[in-house]
């Protein structure tokens, strides 16, 4: 009978032997080297305003890399543009940069992140394809360069938005959420703006198989044929794509 006892008594420190040793890695995965959160925690410094992690000083720098090349762009479509539509979109380049720098610099400087004082060669690059266009021409490479650039800023944004734990980084990226909606609205609204090569373009960097309902069955109504912009023309007319590859508002190349 005792042997019985002692048997069983093994069986089952064993299996709690087993349990302990299968949960410990979840309970510990979180703070071990190499790890998301081992990552973070590295990365991130403490300031009065809450922790700064690697993603906010990215961000900062970003939003000063923005400004950097978008303001002289909005300036160029100012005084080189045909259409009102373009000078509005523009105006709104340089007021909302304008803004967005002076406060990146203000929190740049009481978070001590050193900001760059050139736009990158990629920006610059996009700056002399707009110094060589005119007309017509110069219309679609600013309404694309500049849609495609804030569209894909949103994402960032987002997530740094719903992330970061400083309180200064969390002001900024409000004010640049704004900002961007603004400059997209305004950029939308010029009639230039190519949807299907931004479409197309986000399709073929997706990895992920879409998801959601399927087609709508029966007979939809026919689209209507879209119509030249001229002038102040404000629809969204599809216009044939320009923009040379995957430019970002808010670079995501380091200078």
């Amino acid at each position: 009978m005792l042997r019985r006892i002692n048997g069983t008594a093994l069986i089952i420190a064993a299996l709690v032997a087993t349990v302990g040793a299968l949960a410990f890695p979840v309970w510990s995965y979180a703070d071990r080297s190499g790890t998301g959160q081992d990552n973070l925690n590295a990365s991130t410094v403490a300031t009065q305003w809450g922790p700064l992690s690697a993603t906010d000083r990215d961000f900062l720098i970003k939003v000063r890399l923005a400004g950097l090349w978008e303001l002289p762009a909005g300036q160029q479509a100012i005084e080189r543009a045909p259409s009102k539509a373009i000078k509005d979109a523009g105006d709104h380049l340089i007021v909302g940069h304008a803004d967005l720098d002076k406060r990146a610099r203000d929190v740049a400087a009481k978070l001590g992140v050193e900001l760059p004082n050139q736009p990158t060669e990629l920006q610059q690059g996009w700056l002399q394809e707009l110094s060589a266009a005119s007309g017509q021409e110069y219309e679609r490479k600013f309404a694309n360069l500049l849609r495609n650039a804030h569209g894909k800023v949103f994402a960032l944004v987002a997530q740094v938005r719903h992330t970061t734990r400083n309180v200064l980084i969390r002001q900024l990226a409000s004010d640049a959420n704004q900002t961007v909606l603004d400059h997209i609205t305004m950029l939308e609204a010029t009639g230039f703006v190519d949807f299907d090569a931004i479409a197309n373009e986000a399709a073929g960097g997706a990895t992920a198989s879409p998801t959601g309902p399927p087609p709508p069955s029966g007979n939809l109504p026919p689209a209507p044929s879209p119509a030249a912009p001229t002038g102040d023309d404000q629809s969204f007319t599809s216009r044939p794509s320009t923009q040379p590859g995957a430019p970002t508002a808010i670079n995501t190349n380091r200078p």
